[in-house]
This record gives C-alpha cells, sequence and structure tokens, in this order.
C-alpha cells in the first residue's frame, strides 16, 4: 500500500508538466492518456532509471565473462554475431559498446531507391499526413507542429555547431547537390548580385510571377547557356551578345537566385512545415528498434540537414504495445528533430528516445546531450535548437548520402520519418514487416523523378 501511494503521488506531482504543451498557435494541451498501466509506468522515475541503465552498461566486464555473456544476450534477443566487426566478442569492453556494435562492409546491401529504412527494425506505421496530423494508429493522431516544433518570435537564436574545415568543399558539395538534385544557394559561389533590371527596351528578367510555377535552384548547369536564354514564353535580351563570361553567370546567378532560392528559403522559413510544393504531399513512417537490433541508424536517402532540434521529454517505452495504448507517445517522448530538404522538398528524421536509452547520438553533432540529469526539466513542446550552416555554407547544412551513418542509440528505439514527395510516391512495405537497413521503404515512378 506504500508503493501504491508513493507511485500516486509521484504520478500527481508530474501530471501538470505532462499537460503542458505547444502547438502552431500555443495553446494546445497534451495529457497522458491511456489504461492504468500506461499511468502506472508514468509514475515511475524513468528518466532516472535510464540514466541508471546507461551507467550500469558503461561498466567494464570481465574479458572471461564477455562471449559468455554476449553470446547468451545474442540467444535472447536474436542478435546475428556473424555481422559484426569485430567478431570477437572479448574486444566489447560493456554492454554499451555490445549495443553500438558495428557491422562488417556490404553486411547491409543498399536499395535502389530513393528512400530506404535508416534502420533494422519494425515497421510500424506510415502514411499521409493530412491537416497537419499524423496517424499514430487507426483512429488516433498527434501534431506534427507537436512533433517537429514550430518558429516563434520569442524563441531563443539557434547556437550554431563548429564543423571542421574541408578540401575543395565547394567542389565536392556542388556536385552532390548537382547529382541528388538538391536547391543550393548560388549567392555563397558567386557573391551577391543584383536582380537584373529593365533595359531600354523595356525587357525585364522574369520571375516566378510569369508562369506561376516554382523553378527549383537545382544545378549550375543553365550558366553555360549562351546570354540570350528563354524563360517560358520570354526571351531574356538583357545582357549584351558581347557581354563577358563573367557577366553572363553573374546575369543567370541573379535569374536563377530569383526563380529558384527565393521561393525555397520562403518556403523554408514559414513557420509551419506543413506547407508543401503544388503537386507534393507529406508523408511518415515509422521503424521500431528492438533491444536486439543494431542500433545505429543511417540516411535514408540523399539530403542536406540544415538544423536540430532537442526536445526534453519522458522516456515512456515505444513497443508496439504502448504505441498503441498511449496517445501522443512521439510527442511526449525525448526526441532529436533533424529538419532538412532532399530533392523534392522538405526532409526529416526524427530519433525518439525510450526507457532505458541512454542517448540519443549524432555523429556529426558532438556538441548534443540528451538524457542528461536538470534540477527542472523544460515544458513538453519546448526544445533547444542548433543550425548547421557552418557544415557547408553553400549548401546551408550537412550533406549526406544515402546510408551514411548518421549516429544511434545505447538501446532499442525508434525513428520517425516525416517527408514531402510527389503524389505518386508508393511505399513497398506493410505494417509489422521487420526490415533491415539499407532495404527499400519506398519509390517514386521514374517520370515523377
Amino acid at each position: 500500500m506504500g508503493a501504491l501511494l508513493l507511485i500516486f503521488l509521484q504520478y500527481r506531482k508530474q501530471s501538470d508538466r505532462r499537460e503542458v504543451h505547444v502547438d502552431e498557435d500555443g495553446q494546445e494541451i497534451v495529457r497522458v492518456k491511456g489504461p492504468w498501466q500506461v499511468h502506472v509506468l508514468g509514475a515511475l522515475p524513468l528518466r532516472n532509471l535510464s540514466r541508471l541503465w546507461g551507467y550500469l552498461n558503461s561498466l567494464e566486464l570481465p574479458v572471461w565473462f564477455r562471449p559468455t555473456g554476449f553470446r547468451a544476450y545474442a540467444w535472447i534477443f536474436g542478435c546475428d554475431l556473424s555481422e559484426i566487426e569485430p567478431e570477437d566478442l572479448t574486444r566489447y569492453a560493456s554492454m554499451g559498446d555490445f549495443f553500438y556494435r558495428s557491422l562488417k562492409e556490404g553486411a547491409r546491401p543498399i536499395a535502389d531507391s530513393v528512400l530506404v529504412s535508416p534502420a533494422d527494425g519494425k515497421v510500424l506505421h506510415f502514411g499521409t499526413i493530412k491537416n497537419g496530423r499524423v496517424e499514430q494508429i487507426k483512429g488516433s493522431t498527434y501534431s506534427l507542429d507537436a512533433l517537429l516544433g514550430i518558429e516563434r518570435p520569442d524563441s531563443p537564436k539557434p547556437a550554431d555547431v563548429k564543423f571542421p574545415q574541408r578540401d575543395m568543399a565547394e567542389v565536392h558539395d556542388r556536385t552532390f547537390a548537382d547529382i541528388n538534385g538538391i536547391e543550393y544557394s548560388l549567392q555563397e559561389l558567386l557573391g551577391s548580385s543584383k536582380p537584373s533590371s529593365p533595359t531600354s527596351s523595356g525587357t525585364t528578367t522574369p520571375t516566378t510571377e510569369d508562369d506561376g510555377k516554382q523553378h527549383p535552384l537545382n544545378s549550375l548547369s543553365s550558366l553555360s547557356k549562351p546570354p540570350a536564354t528563354k524563360h517560358g514564353e520570354q526571351v531574356d535580351a538583357s545582357v549584351s551578345p558581347d557581354a563577358t563570361l563573367t557577366e553572363v553567370v553573374a546575369h543567370e546567378a541573379s535569374v536563377a537566385a530569383e526563380m529558384g532560392a527565393r521561393p525555397f528559403l520562403e518556403r523554408a522559413q514559414s513557420r509551419s512545415i506543413s506547407t508543401v510544393k503544388a503537386g507534393n504531399a507529406l508523408y511518415f513512417a515509422v521503424i521500431y528498434l528492438a533491444p536486439g537490433d543494431y542500433h545505429r541508424f543511417h540516411s535514408p536517402t540523399a539530403w542536406v540537414v540544415e538544423k536540430r532540434r532537442h526536445f526534453v521529454g519522458d522516456l515512456f517505452s515505444v513497443s508496439p504495445w504502448m504505441v498503441k495504448r498511449l496517445e501522443n507517445l512521439f510527442v511526449l517522448n525525448e526526441r532529436v528533430a533533424l529538419l532538412g530538404r532532399w530533392r523534392y522538398g522538405f526532409f526529416s528524421m526524427v530519433p525518439v528516445g525510450a526507457t532505458n536509452v541512454g542517448s540519443i547520438k549524432i555523429k556529426f553533432d558532438q556538441a548534443l546531450r540528451t538524457n542528461v540529469a536538470a534540477r527542472r526539466s523544460p515544458p513538453v513542446g519546448t526544445y533547444t535548437e542548433a543550425v548547421y550552416t557552418a557544415a557547408s555554407p553553400i549548401l546551408r547544412g550537412q550533406p549526406l548520402t544515402k546510408a551514411e551513418e548518421m549516429g544511434g542509440f545505447c538501446l532499442g528505439s525508434t525513428v520517425v520519418l516525416v517527408f514531402e514527395a510527389p503524389k505518386d510516391f508508393e511505399f513497398v512495405v506493410q505494417p509489422g514487416q521487420k526490415v533491415k537497413m539499407g532495404e527499400s521503404l519506398g519509390n517514386v515512378p521514374i517520370e515523377s523523378s
């Protein structure tokens, strides 16, 4: 009875903190809703227990015990020891080292698909996002803005993550963008240039109003075109046929910036993520990593990560059992929202924390710290933000190739993908299906891509 009383008091103490949440208007209230088992679990000090579990996992194990202990764990949870690198189990000093194991090269073939699984795990759910709501299970949704966060006028200035200098960075980044059809900033390459002004003949450089369409800034290939270039139905004659190559490049950069970069930047700065390009839709996919799975996650496609938002929240289990019973689970839990873009528009990847997950690691962001002790946790829905502009001023973020390692969990958890794609994008998986990192999740018909 005493234990039940303590649990009840702990639940009452924490319930107010969990109820506070922010939507696009700053008014939404999110409550812990579910059967009595959920409330009992919620009353437990899950964050302290997870931190303790992380400490125990970091303890060095006796060398003689490691092979036996890790083989027993592999037998219980179904780990394939033949694919890990190194194979010598004595090389893993602790359980934490074994959880965060790497794989042999070639252990995960990468599918020829625009979107692949970022991790080993089970596909819990996927589909289309409608009216800014993401379906957790049939009949239960949560707010997209709550999951990813929104821009607010009173938000503190984001931190700048530092990156080491790279040789030939501009060339490599421009090539990366050209190959993968990703927009980038010409101003960074050529310096800011003024938009072309009306000439004596009255001809002006056309903008997006000329044809009512958005023109994505995908490459610099148009810079090699002759000075008199046709845009829509108008011929631009504002550059003299005798102009130098430098003048032509500067002029074409101005046109491209006016037609491509500005609409993209305006969309990127909008308060709500749910704004998509004409002909596109927003999609989501949820991958659950069980304790026996490979715990690192990789890039599901070629994209640019522009920023991250760290939400400090609860650490409920993200097992399929809990997903079915606790509403707003992924909004309540601690998570790191990585936001950026790919060839079709907006793209994001959200590693979600869970019970006994000591931390979430992002390989290119060593400043990130999750599941840390604090005297008072911030309200659910608030976040700290950092930007990755220093990784590549041209791309305004960290470029990632498909299947490139991004980070991992110190135990099983969940990865949520939210992305923009053409309306004929098709998932090629089924709910409940087991997938390996690199296997196809979905594709776009060739004519659409």
